[in-house]
């Protein structure tokens, strides 16, 4: 039915955009941290290719997301393990976190940097190892733009098409998020069932904007 549909997509995106923004989370803050207090080899190299993402068309990007995940690279090895990315949900998180990653590390950096040294070096004298003085002093003076940064990640995530479209496919009752819902029915002419879709999509987007504001 069409509530079924609607309902089903509504919690697959919510699902794989959460998860995406985990895994970016597990990824972005520490390469933000990196980037915002250490100096090593690579570290521009690094910059740069967090810039891609933003920059790529996500179709584009989807392709080379379809190639990586493909029997010829990462996905032969994945597939030893009983991992299978291509045309399933898990595809779908893959891109998602390709998309929202690099905004979530921008905005992690950027609260990092912005945060004294002072006070991390006046953790270090009262005895605290580098990682209690990340814990405890650190990422307290950065919450607000890492929570910001997670909101902005979550919401770029649940919109994303191209990327999810080319990795995870557009299957109902499968791979089809809320966009790639969107797309389906207006395809096929459901135009009302896309529109309450579109809806549903447009209502979340601004709750997340609501939580920006009030974090941001």
């Amino acid at each position: 039915t069409r509530s079924a549909e609607t309902l089903f997509a509504l919690r697959l995106s919510l699902t794989t955009s959460l998860l995406a923004v985990l895994a970016s989370v597990l990824l972005g803050v520490p390469t933000a941290y990196l980037l915002a207090r250490r100096d090593f080899f690579g570290r521009a190299a690094i910059d740069a290719l967090l810039d891609l993402p933003l920059v790529m068309t996500p179709l584009i990007a989807g392709v080379g997301l379809l190639f990586l995940f493909g029997d010829k690279w990462l996905g032969r090895t994945l597939a030893q393990f009983g991992i299978h990315l291509l045309f399933t949900p898990w595809g779908a998180v893959a891109a998602q976190t390709f998309i929202a990653a690099p905004i979530l590390t921008r905005s992690c950096r950027a609260a990092f940097e912005a945060v004294d040294r002072k006070y991390e070096l006046a953790g270090q004298t009262l005895g605290l190892s580098p990682f209690r003085v990340f814990l405890k002093v650190t990422l307290p003076l950065a919450r607000r733009g890492l929570i910001s940064g997670a909101i902005l990640a979550w919401a770029r995530a649940l919109g994303e098409f191209g990327a999810t479209l080319m990795v995870a496919g557009a299957t109902r009752f499968k791979t089809a998020t809320l966009p790639i819902s969107v797309y389906l029915n207006i395809s096929s002419g459901e135009l009302g069932l896309a529109l309450a879709c579109s809806w549903v999509l447009l209502f979340t987007g601004l709750v997340l904007l609501l939580f920006l504001n009030r974090f941001g």
